[in-house]
């Protein structure tokens, strides 16, 4: 019994195995699948066959030769279903639809104040019904959901404390698999923009990176080693509670002078609004105002620019980051924030840890966000064992 238990495990991790290759380095081929791992020809055939059947892969043509017969190439099968992702913000959200390569087909933006929790869920349940229903046809269909949300959760997707949304042990996880009956992940979205990021964006094969998130608060997602740092108890990454003024303004976490009252992008809109005396400014309206060189507004983004340097240096002298990466909407100011930050950044972390970095504006924008969050949902699908590929 234990020798056909064996078998099957060892049989299971293989078509894993060789699943992951077809996902990650499609297009290949058998013969290269069973040089990158060892199994033998035959093995290879037999689960190539079998994925093929399940509709996670597919043949494709004849592929380049290297001598001899030339041979069949194999493709994922990225439409075989599709995900969800979901970044839950203070006053909208942005979902999107995507097939199990990340790629988007599709996606919803909304306007609410999604400080209001019923509110802000009925507003999430129409994304999603609305990109359920344009999800075109496939073998597995929806195969899950991902949320990213600006605070902390647990491993049952209970909201414990968002505190820029005023929410507190909020069990949204559960309330919409309830709805949906799909599996639901509920993650910080500063972490699931690290995610994002690594797989998506600049951070490709980066393996130590911070990624800034940088919204109505600050959040950020630490990959160490090539592994998201959670920290002992999985509330890592809150760099935005950092104090930066011991006696300054306070802050709805309960802390005062915290780095996100300064140099978040509601901080550089509030101070817009106070100097141009216009409570109506928004970003958009600022970097329109720079980009005709008015000087109050070069001089509002230089300054913002300080600020958000002054958050970097603890995180370059704490963890010797190879890469951040500095994303959300405010990475539409990369034009006035780049220089002023370098210059400053530079000035004041030491040498060492900064030696080797590289600072980077996010070119996934406030996209990385929810490209995390549906890789997540990906994730969970392929290592479910739910999964037709026994």
């Amino acid at each position: 019994m234990k020798q056909t238990g064996d078998l099957s495990l060892m049989k299971k991790l293989n078509k894993a195995l060789v699943l992951e290759l077809i996902r990650h380095e499609s297009p290949t081929s058998r013969a290269r699948i069973a040089e990158k791992t060892g199994l033998t020809k035959a093995t290879v055939s037999s689960l190539v066959t079998e994925l093929i059947d399940a509709n996670l892969a597919y043949e494709s043509g004849a592929g380049e030769s290297r001598g001899g017969r030339k041979p069949v190439t194999l493709l994922f099968q990225e439409k075989a279903g599709y995900a969800i992702g979901i970044d839950l913000g203070t006053d909208g959200m942005t979902a999107v639809l995507t097939d199990l390569n990340g790629t988007i087909v599709d996606e919803r933006r909304k306007k609410n104040n999604n400080r209001e929790t019923l509110s802000a869920i009925a507003v999430l349940g129409s994304c999603i019904r609305e990109l359920m229903d344009s999800a075109p046809t496939s073998p597995y269909g929806i195969i899950g959901i991902g949320i990213g949300i600006p605070g902390f959760s647990d491993e049952a997707g209970n909201v414990l404390f968002a505190p820029n949304l005023g929410w507190e042990n909020v069990p949204l996880q559960s309330l919409l698999e309830q709805e949906y009956n799909l599996p639901i992940v509920i993650e910080n979205e500063a972490n699931v923009g690290a995610l994002g990021e690594s797989r998506y964006g600049l951070a490709k094969g980066t393996a130590n990176l911070v990624h800034v998130s940088i919204g109505a608060g600050i959040g950020t997602g630490i990959l160490l080693k090539g592994e998201l740092y959670r920290g002992a108890s999985g509330f890592s990454g809150e760099m935005g509670h950092i104090s930066i003024h011991p006696d300054g303004k306070p802050c709805r976490c309960g802390n005062v002078g915290c780095w996100e009252l300064y140099a978040s992008e509601n901080a550089l809109v509030d101070a817009a609004r106070k100097e141009y005396e216009d409570p109506d400014i928004t970003l958009d309206g600022l970097l329109e105002k720079a980009e005709q060189g008015e000087e109050l507004a070069l001089q509002l983004l230089e300054e913002h620019a300080r600020y958000l340097g002054v958050g970097l240096i603890n995180i370059i002298n704490s963890f010797n980051p190879e890469l951040i990466i500095l994303g959300g909407r405010l990475a539409a100011a990369e034009k006035w924030l780049s220089e002023p930050l370098q210059h400053f950044v530079e000035s004041r972390s030491l040498p060492y840890p900064r030696a080797k970095l590289d600072i980077r504006f996010s070119q996934l924008g406030d996209r990385a966000t929810v490209l995390g969050a549906a890789s997540i949902a990906i994730a969970n699908f392929f290592a479910s064992p739910k999964l037709s590929v026994e």
